[in-house]
């Protein structure tokens, strides 16, 4: 029971329940629903599904959601990023068929699913870290601009076409020509009023008002005779229940997809989930999001839907509206609900390019350039990496444009870890204590001695680098070495490669009559040590004897 229990935190915020929250949370869902719909809709095109699917995502992903997250701000529903992804991917799998398309997103939605259990059996929550925030913001950056450019074209009117960025671009220059006036001007004035809306009324459902505004516009002026697409109508009702399904020669293709979906789609939850958490002052399991977001994945695949996971913008309206636990989002869900029962006729002349507007409006938080120059001025390598994930992204796609950039950080990741700092210390003067001469010149040298900081763990990819470069400090002295002392405080891990590297280091001073110290070496990397013999060479390795330990002993026995 206890397993269940931690398993399905709405068995513990359902039984606390009392009218104060229920009040709040009905709200909350209320207003989620209204800003949502707009905003689902549009994704779902994006997507290259029906209008009507997006909303499925957020009925039944939202639903299945509540059921197991821990946490109580956090909205689900299609995303930008990965609809484009979803939208992209199947485009190229289904060869544009759109029955083929339909079950390819479901099945990629239930594989998801399914990588999002392997992963909570396996404890492999902490492997999205690898993902680092330079990668994340190259990414949300290139993504937002590759989104742009498959949604420009609907506001100009005219058709797009293109594998990536540059290629979609190029062709929207080719057809301004052929800009239909009407839909621009209708588009332009809704995305200035839309940005313009949300600035002053900030977390309010203006994409809402929007839409309903132009449909009546569109109605009653007739628009679609002057080449305004409309989405027409959508099915009342709720989707049947449905057994994803595809070809077997889609899965290699599929799979692929749904592991981006997953990697992008996690990341992106717990990003959200752990914003929220510290605003609103409780903890998050990590892990519990994996079972949360496979439910909704799940929930999504049997009901016509795609992928789905957290998003920034939904859960903020979420939180501002008052949401104080998961029941928000089933009342969001039962409002959806009753929209699609009774009211789907309204839907029927919202014109296509306001689903465009609101997706251009989404993205244009996605994009930042304050953070990106903040970035450089602190880190130019991880700036660089972040530009490799957004010319990826805008060249390759959303996934391959991240792999790359994970990929490349990996690279530069094992360069640095093969290749650690080895601090020459130096003494404080006053002082009993040594630090880095390079950084601190006044720091005075020890005559006859050196001492040297690894600063990373020691293991075989970087134990032939440390042994060099401690010899070639050893020979550039010119006044002769009698002391080495080998401090590994930074030194949190070694191998057996390492600790034998350590050895011979060892076996060469002795050759040279120069003595070897070890301190500060941390409890397993002393274990290690004393297992493979070294105490037998450089004497007894002690916890309790520090830099400036050993070099008095030194001083009174051997300089006498």
């Amino acid at each position: 029971m206890k397993r269940i229990k931690s398993c399905l935190p709405i068995t513990d915020w359902v039984t606390a329940y009392n009218p104060g929250l229920l009040k709040w949370d009905a709200l909350a869902g209320i207003t989620l629903a209204s800003f949502i719909l707009p905003e689902s809709m549009a994704y779902a095109t994006l997507a290259g599904v029906p209008a009507e699917c997006g909303i499925y995502c957020c009925i039944a992903g939202g639903l299945f959601f509540a059921l197991f997250t821990n946490s109580r701000q956090v909205a689900v529903g299609p995303t930008s990023a990965i609809s484009l992804m979803v939208g992209t991917t199947a485009a190229a799998i289904s060869g544009g068929d759109p029955g083929r398309w339909a079950a390819i997103v479901s099945l990629t939605a239930f594989m998801v699913f399914a990588l999002c259990i392997g992963a909570y059996f396996l404890r492999l929550s902490s492997l999205v870290n690898f993902i680092g925030e330079n990668i994340l913001l190259g990414f949300k950056t290139g993504a937002a601009l590759a989104i742009g450019s498959t949604q420009l074209p609907k506001i100009f009117g005219v058709e797009g076409s293109g594998e990536n960025f540059f290629e979609r671009i190029y062709t929207l220059f080719t057809h301004f020509p052929e800009t239909n006036i009407t839909v621009l001007t209708f588009g332009s004035v809704a995305l200035v009023v839309l940005i313009i809306g949300n600035k002053i009324f900030k977390g309010r459902p203006v994409a809402l008002i929007i839409m309903v505004l132009s449909i009546a516009i569109t109605t009653l002026l007739n628009l679609p005779a002057s080449g305004l697409h409309i989405i027409g109508n959508i099915p009342s009702g709720l989707p049947y229940l449905k057994i994803p399904l595809s070809v077997f020669s889609d899965l290699d293709g599929i799979f692929g997809l749904s592991l981006g979906c997953f990697l992008v789609g996690y990341i992106e939850t717990i990003s959200v989930a752990r914003t929220f958490s510290e605003k609103n002052g409780y903890e998050i399991n990590p892990r519990q999001e994996l079972l949360s977001m496979g439910a909704a994945n799940f929930a999504a695949a049997f009901f016509h839907g795609y992928p789905v996971s957290g998003g920034l913008s939904q859960s903020t309206v979420n939180d501002k509206a008052g949401a104080k636990s998961p029941g928000a989002l089933i009342f969001c869900s039962v409002t959806l609900t009753i929209l699609l029962l009774w009211f789907t006729g309204l839907l029927k002349n919202l014109p296509d390019v306001i689903l465009a507007v609101v997706v251009l409006d989404a993205i244009t938080g996605l994009i930042k350039v304050k953070e990106l120059r903040k970035l450089y001025s602190l880190s130019k390598t991880e700036f660089y990496v972040a530009i490799i994930a957004i010319v990826g992204v805008l060249t390759f796609g959303i996934l391959k444009g991240v792999l790359i950039a994970a990929v490349i950080s990996l690279i530069i990741l094992i360069i640095r870890a093969s290749s650690p700092n080895i601090a020459v210390l130096g003494r404080i003067p006053g002082t009993n204590m040594f630090s880095d001469i390079r950084r601190h010149p006044d720091n005075q040298e020890i005559g006859g001695c050196i001492i040297l900081r690894i600063e990373a763990s020691i293991f075989y990819f970087n134990q032939q680098y440390i042994y060099s470069r401690i010899l070639n400090q050893i020979n550039e002295n010119p006044n002769g070495i009698k002391l080495v002392v080998l401090d590994l405080s930074s030194s949190p891990d070694i191998d057996v490669s390492g600790a034998k590297m350590v050895l011979k280091l060892s076996q060469e001073f002795e050759r040279r009559k120069i003595i070897l110290k070890v301190v500060d070496a941390l409890s397993e990397v002393r274990e290690m040590l004393r297992t493979l013999g070294l105490e037998l060479v450089v004497g007894h390795i002690s916890r309790k004897v520090s830099i400036d330990d050993a070099i008095t002993d030194f001083q009174n026995h051997f300089l006498k």
